[in-house]
C-alpha cells in the first residue's frame, strides 16, 4: 500500500474527521446509539471524503479508487475504534460489482452512504447484519443478492463492532465469488493495523506519565525492550497488511489477516498489562482496544483457519 500524495491527504482528511467527531465519549455515545453508529460523522465521511465510494469505478459514479484508498481510510478508523458501516458497504459493493452487468442504481445509493451494505460468510455473525439495506451473500463459489431477509442483534465482546444474524428469505444470484473473503480479509487487517498502531501509542504515553520508584516507568529498561518488540510486531504486520493490498493473493490476505491479528492481540494484552488496574476499568478505553482484539481475531474465519488454509497452500497434499 504505497502512501501515494493522494492517498496521504485522504488519510489525513479521514484523520481530523475522526479527531473531531470520534473522541473516546463520541465513541462510546455511537456505541449505545439507536444504529450503533454515528450517523453525522457517516454523512461527513461520505460527504467530504467519498469513503463509501472509493471501490466503485467512475464510470459507475464511484471514486475509481484502489482496495489500498479504502484500507487506509479503514485504518484511521480502526484507529479510533470509530463504529462505522464502512466496511460492510464496501465489501458489499465489491460483491456487487462482480456481477456481469452491476446494478447501478444499487451501487449509487451505497456509494452515497444512503444505504447500508452487508457481506454475509459467516450469517450468524453479519458486520452490519442489523442495519442493512444491501446484503450480498457467498455461498458455495457463488454469489447471491438476499433481496429480502430478517436480522436478529447478537450479543457481542466488542461494543464498537455490532453484529447480527441474518438469514435469507428470497435470493438472486449475483455470479461467481472471485474470491471477496480475500479482500474482507484484507480490509480486516488494515483496520486491525489502525487499533494497534493507537493502542501501542497510549501505552507508550502512559508509561511515560506513570511515575514508580520515583521516576517514569517507561524509563526502566526492561519496558523499553517490551515496546521496542511491539513496535517492531506492528511495523511489520503493516508492511504485509500493505503487500497484500497490492497484490491481494489469497495466501498474502490470510498472511496479512494473521499478522494484523497477532499484532493487535499483543499489543493490547501488553497494554492492558502496563497500564495496570485501571486498564480494566469502564472509564479507560484500553479494554476496548482488548475487546477489539478478541473480537476482530474470531471474524472472518479463526487464526487456526487461516494456518489451516496457509498449510494446504504451502505442504503438498
Amino acid at each position: 500500500m504505497s502512501m501515494t500524495e493522494e492517498r496521504e491527504l485522504l488519510r489525513e482528511t479521514v484523520a481530523a474527521l475522526v479527531a473531531k467527531h470520534a473522541e473516546p465519549a463520541a465513541v462510546r455515545a455511537a456505541t449505545e446509539s439507536e444504529r450503533g453508529y454515528d450517523e453525522t460523522l457517516w454523512r461527513l465521511l461520505c460527504e467530504q471524503v467519498g469513503a463509501a465510494a472509493l471501490v466503485i469505478p467512475e464510470e459507475l459514479g464511484g471514486a475509481g479508487g484502489e482496495l489500498a484508498d479504502a484500507a487506509t481510510v479503514l485504518q484511521e478508523l480502526g484507529r479510533a475504534l470509530v463504529p462505522s458501516p464502512l466496511l460492510g458497504t464496501t465489501l458489499a459493493e465489491l460483491a456487487l460489482l462482480a456481477a456481469a452487468e452491476p446494478d447501478g442504481e444499487t451501487l449509487a445509493g451505497l456509494a452515497e452512504g444512503g444505504s447500508i451494505g452487508a457481506l454475509v460468510l459467516d450469517p450468524d455473525y453479519v458486520v452490519n447484519g442489523d442495519i442493512a439495506d444491501v446484503v450480498v451473500a457467498v455461498d458455495g463459489g457463488r454469489l447471491n443478492r438476499w433481496t429480502r431477509f430478517s436480522a436478529q442483534p447478537v450479543d457481542t465482546m466488542d461494543p464498537t463492532r455490532r453484529l447480527a444474524r441474518v438469514r435469507p428469505e428470497e435470493t438472486e444470484t449475483i455470479g461467481a465469488d472471485p474470491g471477496i473473503a480475500d479482500t474482507a480479509a484484507i480490509l480486516l487487517a488494515a483496520e486491525q493495523i489502525g487499533a494497534a498502531e493507537r493502542c501501542l501509542e497510549l501505552t507508550v504515553e502512559y508509561t511515560k506519565s506513570r511515575v514508580q520508584f520515583g521516576r517514569p516507568i517507561g524509563s526502566f529498561q526492561a519496558l523499553k525492550h517490551r515496546m521496542a518488540n511491539l513496535y517492531v510486531t506492528v511495523a511489520a504486520a503493516k508492511a504485509v497488511v500493505s503487500d497484500a493490498c497490492d497484490d491481494p493473493t489469497p495466501t498474502n490476505a490470510a498472511t496479512a489477516r494473521l499478522a494484523a491479528t497477532e499484532a493487535l492481540k499483543d499489543v493490547a494484552a501488553e497494554g492492558i498489562q502496563l497500564h495496570g488496574g485501571i486498564a480494566i476499568t469502564w472509564e479507560h478505553d484500553m479494554h476496548l482496544y482488548f475487546k477489539r482484539a478478541h473480537g476482530s481475531a474470531q471474524l472472518l474465519g479463526s487464526p487456526r483457519e487461516l494456518l489451516r488454509q496457509l498449510e494446504c497452500e504451502v505442504l503438498p497434499t
